[in-house]
């Protein structure tokens, strides 16, 4: 199998799996109190714009140099990692919910958005294009930030100092950075 395939195979799967995502972890009434507040439609609408407006706008002139075919591989590589820690669920607080703090909750509060994240890297690298990275990572990280902003209201609202805790003794979004 070309990287080529493989990459288009597993984006392919990535936007299933957020489908997927979507509508299972989907809070229905009567199993939790819903604190989204619009933001999940928000970063979709951003992340599909931002893919097409970087397919739009990869001018030539803005070209990365070196190995298109390294660059694939890099993004491939990215983009494998940033699926194994995309991990989402809907900013909804249940009754039997704790604060999850193993795992990769160790390094990060949000590591769902980390694999985004990386996902993001790994489509700019991949078009091999630096208009194009801008572009997927200042757009949807936007949405990320405004995201993660949600839910971690919604989170200290439900869990209080255990959180405020967490949220002191964890980086947000990179580990050890952010």
């Amino acid at each position: 199998m070309t990287a080529y395939l493989l990459w288009k195979c597993l984006m392919y799967g990535w936007i299933a799996m957020e489908v997927a995502i979507a509508f299972g972890t989907r809070t229905w009434r009567g199993q939790g109190t819903l604190h989204d507040r619009g933001t999940q439609i928000m970063l979709w609408v951003l992340i599909f714009a931002s893919f097409f407006a970087a397919g739009w706008l990869a001018l030539p002139a803005a070209d990365m140099h070196g190995s298109h075919n390294a660059l694939r591989w890099t993004g491939l590589a990215l983009l494998i990692a940033g699926l194994a820690v995309r991990i989402t669920a809907n900013v909804a607080i249940r009754a039997e919910q704790k604060v999850q703090q193993s795992g990769p909750y160790r390094l990060v509060r949000h590591p769902s958005y980390l694999g985004m994240e990386l996902i993001f890297v790994a489509a700019g690298l991949h078009a091999h294009n630096w208009i194009s990275l801008g572009i997927l990572l200042i757009l949807p990280t936007l949405g990320v930030l405004a995201r993660i902003h949600v839910e971690e209201a919604a989170l200290l609202g439900a869990f209080g100092e255990e959180y405020a805790d967490y949220m002191r003794a964890t980086k947000r979004l990179i580990p050890g950075v952010y």
